[in-house]
């Protein structure tokens, strides 16, 4: 269920999901309430769907009927607590089992959602107790990627972009809102510590550029060294980290289909691993790709951190080599093997659910995860 079945973040992330579900044992059922996509997305989920509703005209109430009409397994929700959510929809029990998974990083907090998919760094045992869902604790990241995403084969320059020839070019393409003073605070500082550089952000609207040049200007940086980048399609948009030389993540939200972005890319990424799910997103990825140590513990570190790649390009550019090599070995973007994963715990869930047992924490540890990653695929 979701608002998003269209050209959106959640469905570049999870569409090679889609793709590699087993169909012989799953029938997939998506309800689309967030308008009707036409183009190549509509064809797309025609084909990787055994039915696509479009209820976006609808109340709860009857998107919920039509749904226990048809009779379904589990019922999985998109969108949480996000803009055009629909929880209403769930609150009236649609499935035997509920879950909430990929659009809402957190808990919901609400008795009538059985199950939120995690995995042991963006939920670790400390934070475990502030969740009411039981936790499907997935190997690897809980975030499913496309390992089949175009990257456009388009040749610009720094220029073409609005950047400078030389100099080190740090990149945050997080919407603005994410960023705050913490952070902003270390970006500045590092501006000053590295000469020529600049700071790469995503255009949002000119009040959020007036006032960031504005706070560049009060911490000593001239404004113009924070540079704007339009919205392009995405294959572009991926296309274009080509010319960023490392990325920068915000703190209280991290990255989450940014930083998979920047790292399908190629883009190295620092992130400072916070308390809550939605601080910790970004460190998954980092661990699922096999960079974990550019995940930082404290706002020190990521600092230091950060200052010591931009004056040691011989590092930095290890790190690029390491990752261009681990896009197609670790686990973050094999697409296939997070499907059979995430199909053994939907159908762990569906069994304990026919037993009649209650839902559980379901915890796949490393040794499933190896188990599946060589040569017995199926769940």
């Amino acid at each position: 269920f979701s608002a998003d079945f269209h050209d959106h973040a959640t469905m570049h992330l999870m569409a090679g999901l889609l793709r590699e579900h087993d169909r012989s044992r799953f029938e997939i059922h998506l309800y689309r309430f967030g308008g009707q996509e036409t183009g190549l997305w509509r064809a797309f989920l025609t084909t990787h769907s055994d039915l696509l509703r479009e209820v976006h005209d609808l109340s709860d109430m009857a998107i919920a009927e039509i749904a226990r009409a048809d009779g379904l397994d589990i019922a999985v929700d998109l969108k949480g607590y996000t803009r055009e959510n629909r929880s209403g929809i769930f609150a009236q029990r649609v499935a035997p089992l509920q879950i909430s998974y990929l659009g809402y990083p957190g808990s919901m907090g609400a008795a009538f959602m059985d199950y939120l998919v995690a995995d042991r760094i963006v939920i670790p045992d400390s934070e475990r107790r502030h969740y009411s869902e039981k936790v499907i604790c997935l190997p690897g990241s809980y975030q499913p990627n496309d390992g089949q995403r175009e990257i456009a084969p388009e040749v610009v320059t720094r220029a073409d972009l609005g950047l400078p020839e030389t100099g080190f070019v740090l990149c945050c393409f997080n919407q603005s809102y994410k960023i705050t003073p913490r952070e902003f605070d270390i970006w500045m500082r590092i501006l000053e510590e590295v000469p020529g550089s600049v700071l790469w952000l995503l255009r949002s609207n000119r009040w959020a550029e007036d006032n960031l040049r504005r706070e560049a200007e009060k911490r000593g940086v001239d404004g113009e060294r924070l540079v704007f980048a339009e919205k392009l399609p995405h294959a572009r948009h991926l296309a274009r980290h080509a010319h960023a030389d490392l990325f920068l993540d915000t703190f209280a939200v991290n990255a989450h289909t940014t930083a998979s972005d920047a790292l399908w890319a190629g883009l190295p990424l620092v992130t400072l691993a916070g308390g809550q799910f939605a601080a910790r997103v970004a460190a998954s990825l980092l661990h699922a790709v096999g960079l974990e140590e550019l995940v930082a513990e404290s706002e020190a570190d990521y600092e230091r951190l950060v200052l010591e790649l931009a004056r040691d390009p011989e590092r930095l550019g290890s790190i690029r080599s390491r990752l261009a090599e681990n896009r197609s070995t670790h686990a973050l973007f094999d697409t296939r093997r997070y499907a059979r994963h995430f199909e053994k715990a939907l159908l762990l869930a569906h069994a304990r659910r026919v037993d009649g047992l209650a839902p559980a924490d379901l915890d796949f540890g490393d040794a499933e995860h190896e188990r599946l990653s060589h040569g017995n695929r199926g769940p």
